[in-house]
């Protein structure tokens, strides 16, 4: 599983024209899933991205995790490019991203997990839905994790 933490000012996710998800401050998070992924993966992540000091505290220094910023939110949205092996040619491979049947309730696990451990709820994206997210980058601070390499 693969995942891209970008701490935001605001984030949000529209299918359609209509906003479906939206944060103030918080954590827009995208999210790639492979058929090797398991609960242990996502329980890793979602416990590194609560925990993940990113946030500035009073002195300007990134040492506060998502739960202690008030009013804060997390977008998740799905994204199977994530999954995309560059090695041959110019056209990106999708072979390593789970088809549907396995990928939404992972991404369910996740987005669940996720809320059990922020506390809060969390917004979201559909799966497999044509999205347009929008969002203001904070620093920039963007962080890519893979749960399989620990």
């Amino acid at each position: 599983m693969r995942i891209v933490i970008q701490r935001v000012r605001e984030a949000s996710v529209a299918i359609d024209g209509q906003v479906h998800g939206a944060i103030g401050q918080g954590l827009m998070i995208l999210v790639g899933i492979c058929d090797e992924d398991t609960d242990e993966d996502i329980d890793y992540l979602c416990r590194k991205v609560v925990q993940m000091r990113i946030f500035d505290d009073s002195e300007g220094v990134m040492n506060i995790p998502i739960t202690e910023v008030p009013d804060s939110g997390i977008l998740v949205v799905s994204q199977f490019t994530l999954m995309a092996s560059t090695k041959k040619g110019n056209r990106p491979s999708y072979i390593h991203a789970s088809k549907p049947d396995f990928a939404v309730p992972m991404y369910e696990k996740f987005v669940a997990k996720l809320q059990e451990l922020f506390g809060k709820k969390i917004e979201t994206g559909v799966f497999g839905a044509n999205m347009q997210v929008a969002l203001v980058n904070d620093g920039p601070v963007t962080i890519i994790m893979d749960s399989k390499q620990r």
